[in-house]
Parts: structure tokens; C-alpha cells; sequence
């Protein structure tokens, strides 16, 4: 994208989270790099200190790598990198005894700065370790054994490489909290990334089900209406059957029943499909409010509702309806405004909410399919207009333009306020 920073707006809610999580292990692997490794250098004679500096950021380049596989598994694209972690785990150990064998060897004894800096390496390759580790495995106990395990590891290692008693227990505790923190980042990173991505998916079933439940109450209205009448209608035919090869004459008068209830039955139907086709303006804001508010967005209408003719109300609340869902299904919002005003003949409905562009009812032609489409063409038989698109920053807006006949011009006495007090139930009027 041309805007700076457009890969980032196009990506939702769960993908920032994600993308952060990684960047956020890659991040630790320059900080172990940085922490460690380069305070090395002016501690140690320039070969050791380029030898140590080698070894931890070979570590972190191993952590990096773990991590990455490791949420991968995490976000189940692939399976858990056992080999991976196997491998980290090794090369945490070897590292880290690496690291004190070659700050003091019997040809060359450590001076007391080289012994400082080698327990530094020691303990931090340790911790960084086993954290990453914390990321392949999804148990609470296993995470906690292996910070255990890593401290007394650290510790029982401690005395063959020289370190007095009293140094040793201090290695271990030391590992014991560096790896404690670190592990429970960890586990506390991923549980939050699966937690966003559930909540997305909650959702966009939420979003389904609202659908759904449309669809149901259109079909018990229908079934309503046309169960009852082909019932009848049914009964009807077959006296008349009965009463026609009996040769009576009263088959024809049950015949023009059955005539007259189909035509009644086709009405109904128009009258149900109308009624479903067709959104009230008062009720689609009122319900926006409530779903909205529910979904954790802060709403706010504004502008007058009373005094605009039927089908401009009708295409105004399908423009309503329309935003309101795809701020939910696709949205990062946290505020929607939605304001209706009457000036010079005509009224305009904006809906801006401060979703990235690409979420919210920010969505794209292409990506949104038919939506704008279809609101164009409802808003096209009342000569209205559709605008939609970013309007600076994070937001995002969608105007709806509709001329006003010069006899159906809301007076003033209207007032600003659209909806009643209390607010409905949330969720309970709005229909996507």
C-alpha cells in the first residue's frame, strides 16, 4: 500500500496481536544478545571475548528459531517442533558449560572478572532457554518442572566447574527466577494470543448467528401465513373434488373460496417479504445502539428521525443495519458515531467509526463482496448516493446521501434526540 503503514492498518485485531507476540520473541533474542553478549567485551582478553560472543548469539539465533516454530504450533499451523525444542534444549546446556570451561582452563586460569562474566553467560543462556522453551509446550506443570529442572541443573553443574558452594546455590536461584519470569512471559504471551483470536471468532459467530436468527423469523412468518391458507385451501379443493362427481353444484362455489384464499395467501406473502425487505430507521439506530454497545463499542446517534417519508427511512436503516454489522464482523473499533441531518433537501447519514481501514466498516469493495452494492442499488431507487472510505487517520466513513421531496422536509421541533430512554435490550431490534 501506498500510506505508510498500510500493512499494518489492513491486518485485524488478532493479527496485530500475533504479529506483536513474534516480533516481541525476536525482540528478546536481541536482548539476550545485547544483555549478555556485548558486556563481554572489555571483562575478557579479546580471543575468549569473541569465542563467548559467538556462543550467545548462536543461542539466540536457536531461540529465535524455537520460538517461531513454536507459535506456529501454538496457532496450530504445524506440528509441535519436538526436534526443535530437543535441539534448544542441548544447546542451552552446552552453551552454557561452554561458556565457564573456556573462561578458565588449567593452562590459563580466569581472572575474578573473566569467572563474573562467565557466570553471567551461564545463568542468562540458562533462562533465556528454558523460556523459549515455556513456548512448545502447553502445560502449566511441564513448564514449571522445567524451570525447576533448570535451576537445579544449573546448580548440581555448578560444583564440577569449580564454583564454591555458596556461588552454586546463588547460580541456582539465580536461574530459578530468570527463568521464572521468562517462562511465565511465555505462557502468558500465547494465552493471550489464543484468547484475542478466540474472542474474533466469537464474533463472527455472533455475527452468524444474528443471521441466522433472521432467517428464522422470516421463515416462521412465512410458514405462519402460507401453513394455515394451503391448509385450508387443501380441504377445500378436495370437497369441491367430492361435490363435483357427486354432479352437486355447490363445487363451484368452493372452488371461488379456494380462488379467493389463494389470492388472499399471495398478498400475505408480499405483505411478509415487504415487511422483511423493508427497515425501519428508528429501530435499526436504536438496535445499532444496543448491539453495539454490547460488543464493548461506544455509540453515539444523533440527529432527527420523525418527519422523513417511509422509503427513505427504509434505505437509510439498510444502510444502518449494513455498517452496524460489518463494524462487528470485520471492526477494530472502539467508538461509532452515527449522525443523521436534513439541510438543503436533502439528509445525509454518516456512520464513522475509528476502525484501521480494512476492518470495520472500513471493508473494501472486494473484500465486503456485494454489501456497498447492494446498498447502493436500495439508496439508488430513492436517488441517494453512497460514499464510503477512509476519512483520515484511523477512521473510517460511510456517508449515505438521499433527496428530500420538498413536502416531507422535517421541521425543527423534531429535535436531536432519535432514540428512547431506556435504551432497548442490546441486541434485542437490530437485524444485520
Amino acid at each position: 500500500m501506498s500510506e505508510r503503514g498500510g500493512w499494518w492498518r489492513v491486518k485485524s485485531t488478532p493479527e496485530k496481536v500475533e504479529t506483536y507476540t513474534r516480533w516481541s520473541f525476536h525482540f528478546f533474542a536481541m536482548i539476550e544478545v545485547v544483555s549478555i553478549g556485548l558486556p563481554i567485551f572489555g571483562n575478557v582478553s579479546s580471543a575468549l571475548a569473541w569465542y563467548l560472543f559467538l556462543l550467545v548469539c548462536g543461542h539466540s539465533a536457536l531461540c529465535a528459531v524455537t520460538a517461531s516454530q513454536a507459535l506456529d504450533w501454538a496457532r496450530g499451523t504445524r506440528e509441535q517442533p519436538r526436534r526443535m525444542l530437543l535441539t534448544l534444549a542441548v544447546g542451552t546446556a552446552v552453551v552454557a558449560v561452554l561458556a565457564v570451561v573456556l573462561s578458565d582452563t588449567p593452562w590459563r586460569p580466569a581472572t575474578d572478572s573473566e569467572l563474573r562474566v562467565a557466570s553471567t553467560v551461564f545463568v542468562g543462556v540458562i533462562a533465556f532457554g528454558t523460556g523459549m522453551l515455556a513456548l512448545g509446550t502447553r502445560n502449566i506443570r511441564r513448564m514449571t518442572h522445567a524451570v525447576g529442572g533448570a535451576a537445579l541443573g544449573a546448580g548440581a553443574v555448578a560444583f564440577p566447574l569449580g564454583f564454591p558452594g555458596p556461588a552454586a546455590l546463588i547460580t541456582a536461584s539465580a536461574v530459578m527466577l530468570a527463568a521464572g519470569v521468562l517462562t511465565a512471559t511465555a505462557a502468558f504471551s500465547v494465552w493471550l494470543l489464543n484468547a484475542v483470536y478466540e474472542l474474533d471468532e466469537a464474533r463472527e459467530t455472533r455475527a452468524r448467528l444474528a443471521v441466522a436468527e433472521e432467517r428464522l423469523r422470516f421463515g416462521r412468518d412465512l410458514h405462519d401465513v402460507m401453513g394455515r391458507n394451503l391448509a385450508v385451501v387443501a380441504l377445500k379443493s378436495e370437497l369441491a373434488v367430492q361435490l363435483a362427481r357427486r354432479g352437486r353444484p355447490e363445487a363451484v362455489e368452493q372452488m371461488i373460496e379456494v380462488q379467493r384464499i389463494a389470492r388472499e395467501t399471495q398478498l400475505e406473502v408480499r405483505e411478509v417479504v415487504r415487511g422483511y425487505r423493508e427497515a425501519d430507521l428508528r429501530t435499526e439506530l436504536a438496535g445499532a445502539q444496543g448491539v453495539l454497545t454490547a460488543a464493548g463499542i461506544d455509540c453515539e446517534i444523533s440527529g432527527p428521525v420523525t418527519g422523513l417519508p417511509t422509503e427513505i427511512q427504509s434505505a437509510l436503516g439498510w444502510v444502518v443495519r449494513e455498517a452496524t454489522t460489518n463494524v462487528l464482523r470485520h471492526g477494530n473499533a472502539g467508538r461509532c458515531a452515527v449522525s443523521l441531518r436534513v439541510a438543503e433537501g436533502r439528509v445525509t447519514l454518516t456512520v464513522e467509526n475509528d476502525g484501521a481501514p480494512g476492518g470495520g466498516s472500513g471493508t473494501t469493495e472486494s473484500a465486503r463482496g456485494s454489501g456497498l452494492a447492494g446498498l447502493r442499488e436500495r439508496l439508488r431507487e430513492v436517488d441517494g448516493a453512497l460514499r464510503a472510505g477512509p476519512a483520515g487517520g484511523d477512521l473510517f466513513r460511510l456517508t449515505a446521501e438521499v433527496p428530500l421531496p420538498s413536502t416531507s422536509i422535517p421541521t425543527p421541533a423534531a429535535g436531536p434526540d432519535v432514540l428512547p430512554s431506556p435504551a432497548p435490550r442490546p441486541g434485542s431490534e437490530v437485524t444485520p
